[in-house]
């Protein structure tokens, strides 16, 4: 049986993780820096180009005018093409430029690479530990996704 402050203590070694490699890459990557709902919804346009903006805020559990600002700072930026959607002309739909693609790559690399090297200096039960939590932290993060559409 897990401990009862075993909840807290996942929530907080994710989130410990994530802002660390965030930081990190953060310092890394090229201007203009992205904040992290700049980053999620590139992330969201990149692997579904065309969504539109109420999916996209659906998708990151934002308010869609919200989404509508950030997709204006990327926009100026040059990662977010804005077109009018031909099925309904009063929607848009969101597409990435070539310089949001390369990006995203480079910024996938790099959090590779990070991971990789930190994760080569655990000794081998704890990298067979991470490795094995894998589709546990997936069915989670799917739950978690599922509750949020529900809401």
């Amino acid at each position: 049986m897990e401990p009862e402050t075993f909840p807290e203590e996942l929530a907080d070694a994710l989130v410990g993780v994530q802002r660390l490699i965030r930081r990190r890459l953060r310092r890394e990557m090229p201007d203009p820096r992205l904040r992290g709902a700049e980053a999620e919804l590139l992330r969201l346009v990149v692997t579904r180009p065309g969504i539109g903006i109420s999916d996209a805020a659906r998708d990151l559990g934002l308010a869609a005018n919200s989404v509508s600002t950030l997709v204006n700072q990327l926009a100026r930026a040059g990662y977010l093409v804005r077109e009018t959607d031909p099925a309904d002309r009063r929607a848009a739909r969101l597409l990435p430029t070539s310089a949001a693609e390369t990006r995203l790559r480079e910024w996938r690399r790099r959090r590779a690479a990070l991971v990789r090297r930190h994760v080569s200096g655990l000794d081998e039960a704890d990298r067979q530990a991470l490795l094995a939590a894998i589709p546990a932290l997936r069915k989670l993060a799917d739950t978690l996704h599922e509750e949020a559409e529900e809401s």
